[in-house]
C-alpha cells in the first residue's frame, strides 16, 4: 500500500465521485479506478459502494478513511520536517577574533543576524 493510493483513496471518498477526483488529482479516470479496484484486491475487502453517479464508502471503506487520513497527514508531517530540517532555528555560535576595526562591521552584521533570528545567541 502506497502513500499515493492513500491520498487517491482519500480524494474519492471526499468527492464520492471518480471523475471529480481523478481532475482534483491530475490522473485520468481509468488510472485512478484501476488504483482503486487494485487496493480493494490487496486488503480483500469492498471499500466503495458504486452508483450510477455517486460513491459511498462502505463500513471497511470508512475504517480505512480513518486510518489513511492519519497516515497520509503523518507523512506530510515527515516531508514538512526534512524541508525545514536545514533552517536556522536556534543555538549558539562562537566566533575566535583578533582585535581590529574590521571588527565594528562584523558586530553589525551579527545584530542584523540575530534579529532576523533572534534564538542564536
Amino acid at each position: 500500500m502506497e502513500i499515493r493510493t492513500l491520498r487517491y483513496f482519500l480524494a474519492v471518498a471526499r468527492e464520492e465521485n471518480m471523475t471529480r477526483a481523478a481532475e482534483q488529482l491530475h490522473v485520468t479516470q481509468p488510472t485512478l479506478s484501476k488504483t482503486l479496484k487494485a487496493l480493494e484486491d490487496e486488503l480483500g475487502k469492498k471499500l466503495f459502494t458504486r452508483h450510477s453517479f455517486s460513491i459511498r464508502l462502505t463500513e471497511e471503506g470508512v475504517l480505512l478513511r480513518n486510518r489513511a487520513e492519519d497516515l497520509v497527514s503523518m507523512a506530510d508531517r515527515i516531508a514538512q520536517e526534512f524541508v525545514t530540517l536545514d533552517d536556522i532555528t536556534g543555538g549558539d555560535i562562537y566566533f575566535g577574533l583578533a582585535e581590529s576595526h574590521l571588527i565594528q562591521y562584523l558586530a553589525r552584521e551579527i545584530r542584523e543576524f540575530r534579529m532576523q533570528y533572534p534564538d542564536l545567541r
